[in-house]
C-alpha cells in the first residue's frame, strides 16, 4: 500500500502564487507518472500537469506559462508551482501517482487541497 499527502493549498488574491506538494510514501518499489488534477465547482475533473518518472511534462494549455510541475525522486515527491493564479483556478487539486509495490503497479490519489483565489 501507498499513501499520498497533498500540502500547500489555502486562498490567495489573483496574480499571487502557491507552490503544492504531494508526498508518496509506503512500501514503494518505484514511481511511475505523477500528476496533478483538479475539480471546480459543477466541472469534471481536469488534467493540469503530468511528469514521467524521467522528468518529460505535459500542462493543460490553461495553465501553461503560469504552472509549473517537477518532482523530486529521492523523497517520492511531487510539485506544482503555481503563478499568476487566476479565479478560474479555484479548485480542489489532486495529487495522482503510478506506484509500483511488491509486484503490482496501482494508481493512487491523494486526499485532496482546495486552492481559492479571490480578492
Amino acid at each position: 500500500q501507498a499513501q499520498l499527502v497533498e500540502s500547500g493549498g489555502g486562498l490567495v488574491q489573483p496574480g499571487g502564487s502557491l507552490r503544492l506538494s504531494c508526498a508518496a510514501s509506503g512500501s514503494i518499489v518505484t514511481i511511475y507518472d505523477m500528476a496533478w488534477y483538479r475539480t471546480a465547482p459543477g466541472k469534471q475533473r481536469e488534467l493540469v500537469a503530468r511528469i514521467t518518472a524521467g522528468g518529460r511534462t505535459n500542462h493543460a494549455d490553461s495553465v501553461k506559462g503560469r504552472f509549473t510541475i517537477s518532482r523530486d525522486n529521492a523523497k517520492n515527491t511531487v510539485y506544482l508551482q503555481m503563478n499568476s493564479l487566476k479565479p478560474e483556478d479555484t479548485a480542489v487539486y489532486y495529487c495522482y501517482a503510478r506506484i509500483y509495490i511488491l509486484t503490482t503497479a496501482s494508481d493512487y490519489w491523494g486526499q485532496g487541497t482546495q486552492v481559492t483565489v479571490s480578492s
